[in-house]
């Protein structure tokens, strides 16, 4: 299963209101460093079914971005319970993202 894609109409129910952490990841098409973490990030919904995995496209999705800040992408962001644990900046190896969570 790859990431599930978020934006402003599921935003609250697949990120704020999950039961599992959320791993965010905030990219855009012409962005090369995002175009190299995407296998990664699709790589780790595959594989870890204790946690959600999404995308926000943040061309698509602007007020998703402009409400968590967003000034760099790649940017990952780890969301439990509604609040962001953690954030990266700038494409990481897999080992690092699973670090995050």
């Amino acid at each position: 299963m790859s990431a599930m894609n978020i934006n402003i109409n599921n935003f609250e129910k697949e990120v704020m209101n999950s039961d599992k952490p959320v791993l965010l990841d905030f990219w855009a098409p012409w962005c090369g460093p995002c175009r190299m973490v995407v296998p990664i990030i699709d790589e780790i919904a595959s594989e870890r079914t204790d946690i959600k995995v999404g995308k926000i496209n943040v061309d698509q999705e602007p007020e998703l971005a402009s409400r968590f800040g967003i000034m760099s992408i790649p940017t990952l962001m780890v969301i439990k319970n509604g609040e962001v644990v953690n954030t990266a900046m700038g494409a990481r190896p897999k080992s690092a993202i699973l670090a995050m969570l």
